[in-house]
């Protein structure tokens, strides 16, 4: 098959992109500048020139494809909303002109949101109903009564090497600058967690056998306490371990407040049920304490 990835020269998109090549399908990846169509040739992948704001070029890519995964997103939280907006009319670019063709398109999305307080399943409504800027499901499945087979993979905390692991990297930063380790409250709150090889895995079988309209949850952790994540960074960066009240998050965290006070663990048993997901990696606690996981 012949994919085209947005997003392939990134954190989650190499290994994406080395998964399905590994698996013979041919993969053609998003690049906005030479550095990123370096990596993807690196990998064995063919170069598409553009960006998520160009959509006649992912039209153009997506037309030319056998099936389309959107892995970018434009992560500058100060301007949420406004690339919220992008990311839906990429999307809509894309599922148009796969219209009619019952071709894979496969979206990302997150778990982060879905139900905080308890266990989220594929079943749990896409935040983007809660006022959430990301409306990347809505946008997509607008598009699975209309002849494309789109699907869409919810992202945990995703970690494995280059000292990134979603949003636990922020944490991390606060750390490292703040020199102290911090967690909010009893730091019983939960994230859920998924190594990238594990996670690409997942984005090849939605590809390949993925259904219409179907949400799926790359969780190989259901939740991983942030004191847990903290007492790491405290121990890497030989710094103080501490507990900072409720209402001081936002002055300690910033924007990475709104979600270091939540508990929102994810369960996957549908996910793995139905497509045969079976996460194989090191978990997320294993994985950050590795010595040379962070930078200094």
């Amino acid at each position: 098959m012949r994919v085209f990835i947005t997003g392939a020269a990134g954190f989650i998109g190499q290994a994406t992109t080395r998964e399905l090549i590994a698996n013979g399908h041919e993969v053609v990846g998003l690049a906005r500048n030479d550095a990123n169509a370096g990596t993807l040739k690196k990998l064995g992948a063919a170069v598409h020139r553009g960006s998520l704001e160009d959509v006649e070029s992912l039209k153009r890519a997506a037309k030319d494809a056998d099936g389309v995964i959107h892995l970018a997103f434009i992560h500058d939280f100060t301007k949420f909303a406004e690339n919220g907006q992008i990311d839906k009319r990429a999307i809509e670019a894309m599922g148009e002109a796969l219209e009619g063709t019952n071709k894979p398109f496969v979206v990302t999305s997150g778990t982060g949101f879905l139900a905080p307080g308890r266990l989220a399943t594929e079943d749990d409504v896409s935040p983007a109903d809660k006022g959430v800027p990301r409306v990347s499901e809505a946008a997509a499945f607008a598009f699975a009564d209309r002849g494309v087979r789109v699907s869409a993979i919810r992202l945990p905390q995703v970690h494995g090497g280059e000292g990134k692991a979603g949003f636990v990297g922020y944490l991390y930063e606060v750390a490292r600058q703040k020199r102290v380790s911090g967690y909010v409250g009893d730091g019983r709150e939960r994230w859920p967690s998924a190594h990238r090889s594990d996670v690409a895995v997942l984005y090849r079988l939605a590809l390949e056998k993925g259904r219409a309209g179907a949400a799926y949850h790359a969780v190989a952790e259901e939740g991983v306490a942030t004191r847990a994540m903290a007492e790491v960074f405290a121990k890497v960066l030989n710094v103080p371990l501490v507990s900072i009240k409720p209402e001081d998050a936002q002055a300690h965290f910033g924007f990475i407040a709104m979600f270091a006070g939540l508990d929102i663990p994810a369960s996957s048993a549908k996910t793995r049920a139905e497509l045969g997901w079976t996460p194989k990696e090191i978990g997320l606690i294993e994985d950050i304490s590795r010595p040379g996981y962070w930078p200094a």
